[in-house]
Parts: C-alpha cells; structure tokens; sequence
C-alpha cells in the first residue's frame, strides 16, 4: 500500500508541480528543501470474517505537507486532497478524505519553522 499510495501523489499534476519528487515515508530528510510531503501510517486494520483473515484491509493514512508559508502549505494540502480523496489504483480499492489541522513545527528559531498542514486519509487495499 505504502508504495502505491506514494506513486498516487508522484502521478498527480498539481502536487508534482508543487513538490516534485519530496514525498517520503516516516520523516522528511534533515535540510532537505520545501515544499516537501510526509506519510505516516497512523492505524492498519484488517477485516476478519468467520472463515478467517479477509483480504480487505483499512488504514489511515497521516499527510503532512510542510512550507515555508502558511498558504502554500494550504495550497499543497488542496492539491493533494484533490489527488487523492476518492481515487484509486491497483491494490488501493478507495482512498477518503477524513479531516485536516493545520500547524506550524516546533523549535526555537521562529525562521526554521516551517508551517504544515496535516490531513487524514482512510485508504481500503487488498494485501
């Protein structure tokens, strides 16, 4: 899922445009340049019926979108909302849209803080 959730973001346009290729899974490389995207798995559930183990399973996806600006950090939270709410490809049968926060990271050096906005996705693959 992992892999082909990334590649549903590389693919699309408009968050291509905005990132490039700086989507990463877990955590964003020390110094690297913004706008940049992170994914986290925050939950994995996989169904069971009274056969055994179901193939179809729920995760939730976290998307941070960092930016040196507040509204391009809205701006690329749109893109990749739009890229992905709805959509599907290959094992992901359905990715939905859940809710979004917005944020700015800690630290000490108001310049080196970059804001973000954060949205949840529940993503329905098969393994």
């Amino acid at each position: 899922m992992e892999k082909e959730f990334r590649a549903l973001l590389l693919a699309d346009s408009g968050v291509s445009a905005l990132v490039g290729t700086r989507i990463d899974w877990g955590a964003r490389p020390q110094g690297a340049p913004l706008p940049a995207i992170v994914l986290h798995t925050v939950s994995d559930v996989s169904g069971h019926t009274l056969d055994g183990p179901w193939a179809l399973t729920t995760g939730r996806v976290q998307v941070d979108c960092y930016a040196d600006s507040y509204g391009a950090a809205k701006a690329l939270g749109r893109a990749v909302r739009a890229a992905l709410d709805g959509t599907r490809s290959g094992n992901i049968n359905a990715v939905f849209y859940q809710n979004s926060r917005d944020g700015r990271e800690g630290g000490t050096n108001e310049a080196d803080r970059p804001f973000r906005v954060s949205m949840d996705f529940l993503v329905n693959y098969q393994l």
